[in-house]
């Protein structure tokens, strides 16, 4: 299983220099998991800088994915992640996400660099 961070989301539609990196991991549906945090972040950034329609767009391309709705046990494991690697909570949902299916994430956010079970990108 396979986890594109919110920046990868964003680099791929933006077609980005690192958007062939994240292809890998988007165009494989099957395989592909989307946490609900993800989606806000996505539409979030898109609906600001190019609309509503675009937005739903973007949505749409993302629920093609196994969309993730955080339960109460990666509520708490968000929590404790946050808690011991001292990153931001969007990035402890995304990370407990990953771990709850056992999915390799896919980003360029540094606070994922070192972290096992991350392919890493670093963002040109």
């Amino acid at each position: 299983m396979n986890l594109v961070d919110s920046c990868g989301w964003l680099e791929y539609f933006a077609d980005g220099p690192n958007a062939g990196f994240y292809a890998k991991a988007i165009e494989r549906v099957d395989s592909l998991i989307v946490p609900t945090i993800c989606i806000l972040e996505v539409f979030k950034k898109v609906y600001q800088q190019r609309g509503e329609n675009s937005a739903i767009q973007t949505y749409a391309a993302m629920s093609q994915g196994h969309v993730l709705e955080m339960d109460a046990a990666v509520a708490i494991n968000a929590a404790k992640i946050s808690a011991e690697l001292k990153i931001p909570l969007a990035d402890s949902v995304i990370l407990a996400s990953a771990r709850a299916k056992n999915a390799t994430i896919w980003t360029q956010d540094e606070h994922f660099r070192t972290i096992e079970g991350v392919r890493y990108i670093e963002k040109r």
